[in-house]
């Protein structure tokens, strides 16, 4: 009997509900595999304080921990923001460490999708220090209770979705949400990604979290793990799960499919 394929846990970028993500998720299901979506903290205003990039790492966890205790192997997938939090999410999640303490499935594969990756004690804007003065300029703002916003979201739609026609991208900015201000200054203090395999979906034309930042990204977890990163290239924007859906759903079959292999 053939073993069961890994499922696979999607973890969304800023702004964005895990419905974001329906065209791929679908396409996914389709094919027979297993795979949901996290529902982030740090997206959707709230009463009270802004969640932190910590609760997105804790609920991540919940999720993970959950199926694993079903006996599943996960491949834990993050896009673009999500990767700061998947990252701090994966203390004692692999499926590695859960055999040690007696415990079944876990995670076999961590896998980034044009993902902004820190170093320990780092946060969002370190990784994107290696740009300089060619740092894009900001196009979001804050809120009087800490929550950010795109207010010209002409400008958000040519940095995010600079593969489809203004118009087309305008649509999708108009489906953000607000995000928390403060999840981007948090720290990580646990890099996860030196625990399990790693793959990288990296976008070529991204004007977003550009090439040099993934690149970047990439050598971080390559010098903290001994290991080199699985890295699959398309010539797409920041979201190629909208200008590209087929490639996001051939590499995500991919990613099941070897699994923990490194």
């Amino acid at each position: 009997m053939a073993a069961e394929k890994p499922t696979l846990v999607l973890v969304p970028g800023s702004f964005v509900p895990p419905s974001f993500y329906t065209n791929v998720i679908s396409a996914f299901s389709s094919k027979g595999y297993s795979i949901q979506a996290v529902d982030t903290c740090t997206v959707g205003k709230k009463p009270g304080a802004p969640p932190t990039m910590y609760d997105d790492a804790a609920h991540i966890a919940s999720v993970v921990s959950k199926l694993a205790d079903e006996g599943k192997d996960i491949v834990l997938v993050a896009h673009s923001y999500g990767g700061i939090p998947t990252s701090e999410s994966l203390k004692g999640l692999s499926k590695d460490t859960r055999e040690k303490e007696g415990k079944k499935g876990g995670v076999v594969r961590v896998a980034y999708m044009t993902a902004v990756v820190p170093e320990l004690e780092e946060n969002s804007a370190a990784v994107f220090s290696v740009l300089g003065d060619q740092a894009p300029s900001a196009y979001t703002a804050v809120d009087e209770d800490g929550w950010m916003f795109h207010p010209t979201p002409e400008i958000t739609a040519g940095y995010v979705f600079s593969d489809l026609s203004p118009e087309e991208g305008l649509k999708w900015v108009n489906k953000f949400e607000q995000h928390s201000v403060v999840s981007f200054t948090n720290e990580l203090t646990y890099a996860g990604y030196k625990d399990v395999p790693v793959s990288y979906l990296f976008c070529e034309e991204d004007k977003c979290v550009p090439p040099m930042v993934q690149q970047r990204c990439i050598d971080v977890i390559e010098k903290a793990s001994g290991r080199n990163v699985d890295v699959t290239r398309v010539k797409n924007d920041h979201c190629p799960s909208v200008s590209a859906p087929e490639k996001v759903v051939d590499w995500f079959v991919h990613l099941v499919e070897i699994g923990g292999k490194a």
